[in-house]
């Protein structure tokens, strides 16, 4: 499979974990099921990595720092935020938000990283954040400040800041580990970082009272949304850089409202439409190859 519909799919995964991650919310606290989600990434991801690295990848001295940033970040940080936010926030208000993260990761990286930001990429992020604003919003971009914003909003902000840093350490932390193993080592970094604030905030209560749909919800967080999703992020991110891997995520708040066409009988509207021609144009500009200014000295 290509890098492209590697990401692609995980679009795709990562659109159904809004309503995954929405349903059980309603059942658990924001810790226990960022917890129980990380700990079957963890398993899933070591089978995995020994599967196609022959063993269980070693954490070494220089990989410690980068597998505790990546397990802060993009586990510990973005899940308890993300849960805390979908119990207050509906699932395309809380995706449209998170829909402003490309846009955060494409500066990032040019000021960090020092990534190219020609003026077809900077257009690419602004009509692919266009797009997902025309899709949740129904065609209606300023009903989003209708709602105000609150605590549930404010975290799932921290979503996108969170995801940011990690999609910049995970840059990083790919010269040190593969991208299995770099995935391998956050789960289980910030899966230990979730444990004592899961006990703490009921995680005993919660397994008690869990149904099989939350089972079934935390599965597949836990092994599409993360193994998978994670594990093909990280590929695109050394494939083709952070920017113009991030840009995809745009396609999130689409896949959702498709999965919702498919799945549950909702209409598809006008504005749905509009908002993927934007986002597929977007998407196009942003990795669209630019010549190289051979005026220009090497940076």
């Amino acid at each position: 499979m290509t890098v492209t519909l590697k990401l692609l799919a995980t679009m795709v995964i990562w659109g159904g974990t809004f309503i995954a991650g929405r349903l059980l919310a309603q059942d658990m606290g924001s810790f226990s099921a960022a917890f129980l989600r990380f700990l079957a990434a963890s398993v899933f991801m070591a089978l995995l990595t020994c599967r196609a690295e022959g063993r269980f990848p070693p954490l070494r001295r220089n990989m410690v720092l980068p597998a505790l940033i990546l397990g802060l970040t993009g586990i510990f940080l973005y899940n308890a935020l993300f849960f805390t936010g979908l119990r207050q926030v509906a699932a395309g208000r809380a995706s449209l938000i998170i829909a402003g993260t490309p846009g955060i990761i494409a500066v990032l990286s040019w000021i960090f990283l020092r990534e190219a930001f020609p003026l077809p990429k900077a257009l690419g992020v602004v009509l692919a954040l266009a797009g997902a604003v025309v899709v949740i919003t129904n065609g209606e971009p300023w009903t989003v400040l209708s709602g105000g914003a609150g605590m549930g909003e404010l975290a799932i902000l921290g979503c996108s800041l969170s995801w940011a840093a990690y999609t910049l350490a995970g840059r990083k932390a790919l010269q040190y580990m593969s991208p299995l193993a770099s995935v391998l080592w956050a789960c289980i970094v910030g899966d230990a970082l979730l444990l004592p604030m899961a006990l703490a905030h009921g995680l005993a209560a919660d397994l008690a009272r869990s149904t099989l749909l939350d089972w079934g919800n935390i599965l597949f967080l836990g092994v599409l949304g993360t193994g998978l999703g994670f594990s093909w992020y990280s590929q695109g991110i050394q494939a083709i850089g952070t920017s113009r891997a991030a840009v995809y995520i745009n396609l999130v708040p689409i896949c959702a409202m498709l999965m919702g066409f498919f799945f549950l009988g909702e209409p598809l509207s006008l504005s749905l439409g509009a908002g993927a021609v934007l986002v597929f144009t977007g998407v196009w500009l942003t990795n669209r190859p630019v010549a190289q200014d051979s005026s220009r000295a090497p940076a």
